[in-house]
């Protein structure tokens, strides 16, 4: 059997998801295999017998950001490279013809504007699944292209495909099952074990809500909670609800790492959590970063009390900033 010329890297969320699929759609033929910030440079390693390689929503790993550059570029000297993403990037820009990034998009919709002269006009759909999904659904083009089907449904599709996507967690086999059936454009209800999984999802949330209620820890502008015993993003979206905070934290300790794994919610649009995460993190033995709005650290678990309460004098300083301005 011939080896597929394309191979697709893609970050495993529901933005990334639908970025491979949509990558696939336009190159059917393409192997696709699941990564993050921190795994991305060894699993390049991959791509070495292929001619197309395509990276999408992988967003550039500070500590290793030069490593990868240097990297990337001597695989685009051999081979034609497109890397796609949406996230911050870190102080040292780069500026290279493989390299599309916009800070004002989903991950799926700027794919699907990159490869947009070998796919369906259909196809779009996907990129609106994941832009709700990455709560970027008021872009002008999302906005636009939604116009072209009931948005009921479509949130139905999106909130399916969501749901199952955070239930099998890792399960990156699954994920890659998902994406072909999704590259043709098969709704996520019709394809199999979505709809049972995502039932199956949002009872565990509804569960996870009312423990976070019960477990939150306010502070003075953040709430936060530990060790929820579900899903971390949505218990930082209830952390800052039950808290009656703009920002929620969720963090879950990790044996094997000796630290715990934050996520972070913010509902306050005067705080950019992922540059204060960049600047605070750093400080205490951790890392991070993310969105404005959603980010995500690990810190050691013998400095974290001192990171939420540096990181909330530091939210409670740029409130009282911005309420000065």
């Amino acid at each position: 059997m011939k080896k597929p010329d394309t191979i697709i890297f893609t970050h495993g969320d529901s933005d990334g998801v639908c970025s491979g699929a949509i990558a696939k759609s336009a190159y059917p033929d393409a192997r696709v295999y699941f990564t993050s910030p921190v795994s991305l440079h060894n699993r390049l390693d991959l791509a070495k017998d292929y001619d197309n390689i395509i990276i999408c929503d992988i967003a550039v790993d500070e500590r290793s950001c030069v490593n990868l550059y240097n990297k990337i570029n001597d695989i685009a000297s051999r081979a034609d490279v497109t890397y796609i993403d949406h996230h911050p990037l870190p102080r040292m820009c780069w500026d290279e013809s493989w390299f599309y990034h916009d800070l004002n998009t989903c991950a799926a919709e700027l794919t699907y504007k990159v490869f947009k002269s070998r796919l369906e006009r259909d196809i779009r759909r996907i990129a609106v699944y994941g832009a709700i999904g990455d709560y970027r659904d008021n872009t002008p083009a999302i906005r636009k292209w939604t116009r072209d089907w009931d948005k009921r449904s479509l949130y139905f599709q999106a909130g399916t495909l969501i749901q199952a996507l955070q239930y099998v967690g890792r399960n990156y086999d699954f994920k890659r099952e998902i994406v072909d059936p999704l590259s043709n454009d098969l709704i996520p209800s019709e394809i199999p074990n979505l709809i049972p999984y995502a039932k199956k999802a949002s009872r565990i949330e509804e569960d996870l809500r009312i423990r976070v209620k019960e477990l939150v820890h306010p502070l003075h502008s953040i709430a936060y909670v530990l060790d929820p015993e579900g899903y971390l993003s949505k218990s930082a979206i209830y952390a800052a609800s039950y808290g009656r905070k703009g920002i929620g934290i969720a963090a879950e300790h990790r044996n094997n790492k000796a630290a715990y794994d934050l996520s972070l919610r913010s509902r306050n649009s005067s705080v950019d959590i992922n540059l204060l995460l960049r600047d605070i993190a750093p400080q205490y033995g951790g890392s991070g970063g993310g969105h404005p709005m959603a980010a995500g650290a690990r810190i050691p678990e013998e400095k974290l009390d001192a990171f939420l309460q540096e990181f909330d004098r530091r939210v409670s300083l740029a409130e009282t900033k911005q309420g000065d301005l």
